[in-house]
């Protein structure tokens, strides 16, 4: 199981209370779908607005699910999560930002190899795939990386007669390594 701060915990219980998607989620916040699940799985933060945002939404008309979470899910010895302690969270205050604002640990939760089936087939697109990306970079714009930093990627479903297929695009800016001039100060 994934090790989620709290408030992530909390918003995955509210999205499932709600019934609404990810996609939908994004889009009545106006952000990227996939952005928006890093979100609800600790591995992005926010702004306030935002997090109020998606608060308001998945509170919905009921106003339940901080009572239903800290009375049936919330770990013994926690404190009962309130809106403002999860709005703090997916802005990047509070648990599991270890005293920096907007500290995330990404990946942290992700044992190598995944034994998750799905997360075990993209990590084996790495292994048979990746020399071949790497070299494709090389070849198409030289020695360097692509950035996970200045990055952008979706999912999509792509209909097909043999089956639907998974499309993702993974789009990151090129960041070449440095040359030697750049190490003596040229």
């Amino acid at each position: 199981m994934l090790d989620l701060p709290t408030h992530c915990s909390a918003l995955l219980l509210a999205k499932t209370l709600s019934g609404l998607t990810f996609d939908e989620i994004a889009k009545s916040i106006d952000k990227p779908e996939v952005w928006t699940t890093a979100l609800f799985y600790g591995q992005a933060t926010t702004d306030e607005t935002t997090a109020a945002a998606i608060f308001d939404l998945l509170d919905g008309k009921d106003k339940s699910f901080l009572e239903t979470y800290n009375k049936d899910y919330l770990p013994s010895g926690q404190a009962q999560l309130t809106k403002a302690r999860l709005v703090g969270g997916l802005a990047g205050v509070g648990e599991g930002n270890m005293g920096v604002k907007g500290m995330v640990t990404r990946g942290g939760s992700i044992e190598l190899p995944p034994k998750d089936p799905v997360l075990y087939r993209l990590y084996e697109v790495l292994i048979v795939y990746g020399y071949s990306y790497k070299a494709l970079i090389a070849e198409k714009f030289g020695d360097g990386i692509m950035s996970a930093i200045d990055f952008r990627t979706s999912l999509e479903r792509k209909k097909d007669p043999k089956g639907d297929r998974v499309v993702i695009t993974l789009d990151g800016k090129f960041l070449p390594y440095s040359s030697t001039e750049a190490w003596m100060g040229a």
